[in-house]
């Protein structure tokens, strides 16, 4: 069965009761029964629902998988696969991770003594350097959400394979039109099927499938268990969005290219992310695992200026905006500061880039020196000691100095090695960061691996201007 037969007839079959082509509806919790365990396949909506069960059908179809999963959300989805794992196991995933993904990994399942790695993966085998014997789950999102780099999946999967680590790939953005990992090697896949899948913004939805019968065991009991499922009323709108999810992705990605091209052509534009372009880091690892290149683009404007970014978007007549970090911090009534090693100052400078940021920012410490840690923030010396500038600990002592001597509720630190060098124990590219907000500080290392010292810097600024979104897009911030 060809892939546009799928989308209207894959895993489907008459309704028994009527033959209804459509699968009704069934909004009922519960089942009749003859005697106890005497019913038709159906006893509780929480465990099978009849809707829900064509729905599953379906994603499992369209990823040449053999078993589908439905959830509340693609969160909840991939909270089902987090929870195969146990305290101890450690988790390798991209640095590029959308934002929900992350919060999910690194302020709740790392309570739970699940250790993250979140390292750049533009290059696949920079993977297995990071594998260890406690390693048990790969997570892979390509494209990426919002930058659209691109992961070599077959060579993911080959180390995966070979160390007999599960390897779960976000195919969102991809879709099964564009990209089938389970072909090339993956163990689950998982979309947020709010997305494309559903194609209409009117529900919220998680799937997840896979091929192997014992691994499927375990995520159906995960997701009985947990109970984070989808209604019959969501399932009924997901299986109406997918009947026309290939006549969609086929114009997304007629209007991808149009606009990409259009883009990389116009004077004011400084550069292009879209992975249908030639110059795309990993243009021919997409073209080697997707049929086409979707509709998502990402671009910036000629001197990376964010009057002209801001000029754009405020023109823009379609597209709806999200708040920015300046005005998220008003909101609030926060104030931030920053504490900056490797970084020298790079998230300050594209925080104040904004005219009026003097509402928001109060002040930033570059201390590239122990030394000027030491007097300006208050780090000990025998935090220094005892674990080096590049650890978490310093982060952590940086980004609650940075509060304690300004004006700023809410500051981010950045200790790193940006290259060039590194050695054995603190190599090239790990960077440390810190948060303190008004719940306290967290902290975390990424290694963003050997990509030269200017990507490090980039990327590191990147980062932390994330984990400041993440904190004020959190309930204890939004009062």
């Amino acid at each position: 069965m060809k892939f546009n037969t799928k989308t209207i007839h894959g895993g489907q079959e008459h309704d028994k009761a009527y033959g209804a082509v459509m699968p009704p509806i069934y909004q009922t919790s519960t089942y009749a029964q003859s005697t106890p365990g005497g019913h038709k396949g159906f006893e509780y909506s929480r465990t099978h629902n009849p809707t829900r069960s064509a729905l599953e059908k379906s994603f499992a179809s369209l990823e040449n998988g053999n078993y589908g999963l439905a959830f509340a959300s693609g969160l909840a989805a991939i909270d089902a696969v987090l929870k195969l794992l146990r305290p101890g196991d450690e988790v390798i995933s991209t640095n590029d991770l959308y934002g929900g993904s992350y919060r999910l990994f690194s302020q709740i399942y790392a309570n739970f003594g699940i250790k993250f790695h979140f390292i750049g993966m533009k290059n696949a085998e920079n993977i297995e350097t990071f594998v260890t014997k406690n390693t048990k789950l790969i997570w892979v999102e390509t494209p990426t959400n919002p930058m659209l780099n691109i992961i070599d999946i077959k060579k993911a999967a080959s180390i995966a394979k070979k160390h007999q680590i599960l390897l779960g790939v976000d195919n969102t953005f991809a879709t099964p039109y564009l990209q089938q990992p389970l072909e090339l090697g993956a163990d689950i896949v998982m979309h947020s099927a709010t997305k494309y899948l559903g194609g209409h913004s009117d529900v919220i939805m998680g799937a997840l499938v896979v091929k192997n019968k014992e691994l499927a065991d375990r995520l159906y009991f995960i997701q009985n268990s947990s109970g984070a499922v989808c209604g019959p009323q969501d399932s009924f709108l997901l299986l109406r969005g997918i009947k026309t999810l290939h006549v969609r992705m086929e114009r997304h990605c007629i209007n991808g290219r149009a606009v990409a091209e259009y883009l990389e052509n116009h004077p004011k534009v400084e550069k292009v992310y879209w992975p249908g372009l030639k110059h795309h880091t990993n243009h021919e690892v997409a073209k080697s695992q997707m049929k086409d290149f979707g509709g998502m683009i990402s671009f910036t404007t000629k001197g990376n200026s964010y009057e002209k970014a801001k000029k754009i978007v405020e023109n823009l007549k379609i597209f709806t905006l999200a708040e920015s970090l300046g005005a998220l911090l008003i909101k609030r009534n926060l104030m931030l500061s920053t504490a900056e090693s490797c970084t020298g100052g790079m998230v300050s400078a594209a925080i104040t880039s904004t005219a009026g940021s003097s509402a928001a920012f109060d002040r930033g410490f570059v201390t590239y020196t122990n030394a000027a840690k030491i007097r300006m923030l208050g780090v000990r010396p025998e935090t220094l000691d005892a674990f080096g500038a590049v650890s978490e600990q310093v982060a952590k002592e940086m980004a609650e100095g940075a509060v304690a001597n300004s004006d700023a509720q809410l500051s981010v630190a950045i200790t790193g090695i940006a290259g060039p060098g590194g050695s054995e124990h603190k190599p090239e590219g790990r960077v440390c960061f810190g948060l303190t907000s008004t719940t306290g500080t967290i902290t975390e290392t990424v290694e963003f691996g050997a990509i030269g010292r200017a990507n490090v810097r980039h990327a590191a600024t990147e980062h932390a201007i994330g984990l400041l979104m993440q904190a004020l897009t959190t309930p204890s911030h939004q009062k």
